[in-house]
């Protein structure tokens, strides 16, 4: 199957998606501000945050828009400029294409605000408490807005939670430091980055044989846990001795559930932090 697929933002979810798509044998365009190439891809330099370097986005034609930047710092202005702003001035430079079909945002899990017990899904309502969780909430409404995406352009959510995988190797660190881990304990909840992209792959397969896809989707893997029980385990492998430690109570964040990226039909790769930290424990030694 052959398609023309823009992913806008190509940091590391992105870089990877490509990849998968590349060998699938998809025409790839990347959107980044700098030249950097990418294997077997196109690259459109442009800045999100100047709609003027967006003009030409359209005539790379795309079936598929995957819209994933990262903002550059963690303020309101930058999630404002990068999210909010950022989608909305793509969504105009392509809003008079003839091909786009279907859009796909990744959003985040932290437009989930609440913390309870509860297991929250996708038919929760999102009420954030923080600027990043209400900037991404206001970016996915970007999505319904008539003016911006066509009726014919279906459009799906992918909220991730925190991501994790090569090269991202802070909860290593923490683990082998316990002098140094929080003193509070949380629920958290996480997805390896090759899972992550290995399902909007999944979705984009979907979405070009006309197969369902929803509108949104929690991409989280399948165990919501409290932070101290990945630090225990992670120590325990790197050989730290934790006998001491005193475990406080859970409390704080919330619980995510997966079901419905699962009843897509997708398999994970990793659907613990076990099975994924295991990896990066393995990949470490060689």
């Amino acid at each position: 199957m052959q398609a023309n697929i823009l992913i806008v933002g190509c940091g590391d979810l992105g870089r990877e998606v490509a990849r998968l798509l590349v060998n699938d044998g998809m025409h790839v365009t990347g959107v980044r501000r700098s030249n950097q190439t990418l294997q077997g891809c196109q690259i459109f330099q442009a800045d999100v945050t100047k709609p003027e370097t967006l003009n030409k986005l359209a005539e790379t034609n795309p079936d598929i828009l995957i819209y994933c930047v990262a903002a550059d710092t963690y303020t309101d202005d930058s999630y404002r400029s990068h999210y909010v702003d950022g989608l909305s001035n793509t969504l105009q430079a392509l809003k008079f294409s003839s091909t786009l079909r279907h859009v796909f945002f990744v959003s985040s899990t932290g437009v989930y605000g609440q913390e309870i017990e509860d297991v929250l899904d996708e038919t929760v309502l999102a009420i954030p408490k923080g600027f990043n969780g209400e900037r991404m909430l206001q970016a996915e409404a970007s999505l319904n807005d008539p003016s911006l995406v066509p009726a014919q352009v279906n459009t799906t959510i992918l909220r991730f939670s925190g991501i994790y995988g090569l090269g991202r190797t802070r909860m290593l660190k923490l683990a082998a430091e316990p002098e140094n881990w929080p003193a509070s304990n949380a629920w958290t909840n996480r997805i390896h980055r090759d899972d992550g992209a290995a399902f909007i792959r999944f979705l984009i397969h979907r979405a070009l044989s006309a197969q369902a896809v929803d509108e949104i989707y929690l991409v989280t893997d399948s165990l919501p846990v409290a932070q101290y029980d990945v630090l225990l385990w992670i120590a325990s492998k790197l050989g730290k001795d934790v006998s001491a430690i005193k475990v406080p109570a859970v409390l704080g964040n919330k619980r995510l559930s997966n079901q419905r990226m699962l009843s897509s039909g997708y398999k994970l790769i990793y659907p613990d932090y076990q099975a994924g930290y295991q990896s990066l424990l393995d990949a470490s030694r060689l």
